[in-house]
């Protein structure tokens, strides 16, 4: 066994995922898992630059997120920043800040390299047996960007495309830094379009139709899951290789797209960081499986991270 440590920076989130590794047996053992809601990408989508109060967030996570990984005795960490951190302007704050805290410079990857990731951590354990069929399209709706992953027991394709759940709700829904509770018809039908051309960009160079089995990851999915189960509080275990069919997807969706800040506050499994964006996410996840007609989503909460630890062990 190596015992690693994953960072996955995101637009909305930061993630951490201390396991131990077994390369030969492909088993990963977590120790520590957790996620906190940062929303780097505040604003950048607008100003092409991280704010000062997004890094300042970033950075304190990061603190905590240096305890954990010393009192694991981790023996090697990878930090991976994706989406906001690779648009904008002042990154190299970014990169300065995480250098002096955790030791280790963040790889801003590529929208590809990303697929990879999402791709490995989200299909090794299903590679394992024979009951889904293959091959895998999978989707990882992140707060910025969504990657598209098509592969067998390796990548055959893959495209990052600039759609995710704050960019659309950032771009779509906010009006003089308010939210829409709810939005109008008009303003979901302009995030509806966005996320209909970059579907079409993506189907460019990925054949999103001929996947058999789809494959859903980060938390606008697993909310959608914790929400189609009804449970009382957000649960792993649960929601890892649940199934959600297309109609509950719809019906969620127009839930959340119709409802109100409180009402959405109100479900129990909500993270309180996810409430202003799950119904863009939410939407971007039905607008795909109607693109390639799936009759239910395979929900993972194995994606990026586990990719980024495999990567390292």
């Amino acid at each position: 066994m190596t015992r690693v440590a994953a960072v996955d920076c995101g637009t909305n989130s930061i993630r951490l995922l201390v396991a131990d590794a077994d390369p030969a047996t492909g088993e990963l053992v977590d120790l520590d898992r957790r996620m906190t809601i940062v929303r780097l990408g505040q604003g950048v989508d607008r100003t092409g630059r991280l704010a000062p109060e997004a890094l300042r967030r970033t950075f304190a996570a990061c603190r905590e997120y240096a305890g954990i990984i010393k009192e694991h005795g981790a023996q090697r960490l990878r930090f991976v920043a994706t989406s906001a951190s690779r648009d904008a302007e002042n990154r190299d704050e970014f990169v300065r800040g995480v250098l002096d805290i955790l030791g280790v410079e963040p790889e801003v990857i590529t929208g590809d390299q990303e697929a990879e990731f999402s791709f490995t951590g989200a299909t090794k354990e299903l590679a394992g047996g024979d009951h889904l069929p293959r091959p895998y399209l999978v989707v990882d709706i992140g707060g910025g960007s969504t990657e598209f992953v098509v592969g067998d027991d390796r990548v055959r394709a893959a495209r990052s495309v600039d759609v995710g759940c704050v960019r659309m709700t950032e771009r779509h829904l906010v009006r003089d830094g308010v939210v829409s509770d709810p939005p109008s018809e008009e303003r979901i039908g302009a995030m509806r379009a966005d996320i209909e051309a970059a579907l079409d960009l993506a189907e460019q160079t990925v054949p999103l139709r001929e996947a058999r089995t789809l494959v859903g990851l980060a938390g606008s999915v697993t909310t959608v899951s914790a929400i189609a189960q009804e449970l009382p509080a957000y649960d792993s275990q649960a929601i890892h290789h649940s199934r959600v069919s297309y109609d509950r997807v719809r019906e969620i969706t127009e839930w959340l797209l119709r409802s109100t800040h409180a009402e959405r506050a109100a479900v129990p499994s909500m993270h309180p960081g996810r409430v202003d964006v799950i119904g863009a996410g939410a939407l971007v996840l039905l607008s795909i499986m109607e693109r390639i007609g799936a009759r239910e989503v395979v929900v993972s909460e194995h994606d990026i991270l586990d990719g980024i630890a495999w990567s390292i062990a």
